[in-house]
């Protein structure tokens, strides 16, 4: 299976980082070598867990020049994403499960000028998004089920980030592959040789004294 020809990009998630001080938290990984930033929005409805909105994506906006990588995993996204475009999200994740109209929804973030992302839980078939590749900007794998940080890596998800590689690379266009759950060294390897080239980490980074060290760990595991 061949690897992306993209470079690797990191995306600390939010998710694991000190609230109490979140915009230090983001610079502070930003100056330790984070690509993205990553902004997991939950609603408690499609997951039993609530994060945050708009406010904290346009707060983050002021205090950072990494892409802002905005995961909704909320019901009905297609309602929300024209507040988090507003705010600053760069890329805006909406997932298969959540929005009866995916491609109106894709087409819409689109429209408002982020790039479009779509999402699939581990047991969602990769076949939910084949007829909405060219709607979309990003493709992201949950590998665990979403909802709360610190989960122990699926390992089923592996041949489903093969599948979507093969899809990307036949098609030809420019589409993320990103990964999202129970990343860390050992699992960001085996995710990288599968085909995704945005990895997205949160208590292997924001949980670690060093996040630059920590950062440093996940790049010289997929290297």
């Amino acid at each position: 299976m061949p690897r992306s020809s993209k470079p690797i990009r990191i995306a600390p998630s939010i998710l694991a980082a000190d609230f109490a001080r979140l915009g230090e938290e983001v610079r502070s990984a930003e100056e330790s070598g984070a690509d993205w930033i990553h902004v997991d929005v939950m609603d408690g409805r499609f997951v039993p867990n609530i994060t945050v909105g708009t406010p904290i994506v346009a707060a983050l906006r002021k205090v950072t020049q990494s892409v802002l990588d905005v995961h909704l995993m909320i019901v009905e996204p297609e309602r929300y994403v024209e507040g988090f475009a507003a705010a600053g999200a760069d890329v805006i994740t909406v997932h298969a499960e959540a929005t009866t109209h995916l491609h109106r929804t894709l087409t819409q973030v689109r429209d408002l000028g982020a790039r479009a992302g779509v999402s699939l839980n581990p047991h969602t078939p990769e076949e939910a998004i084949r007829y909405v590749l060219d709607e979309t900007d990003l493709v992201l794998v949950m590998s665990v089920n979403p909802g709360f940080g610190g989960q122990t890596f699926i390992d089923a998800t592996t041949r489903k980030v093969e599948r979507i590689r093969e899809w990307i690379d036949a098609s030809g266009r420019d589409i993320d592959l990103e990964v999202d759950g129970g990343i860390k060294t050992g699992t960001a390897k085996r995710m990288v040789q599968a085909g995704a080239d945005v990895l997205v980490a949160g208590s292997a980074i924001f949980g670690q004294t060093d996040y630059r060290q920590a950062i440093q760990a996940l790049r010289e595991d997929v290297t």
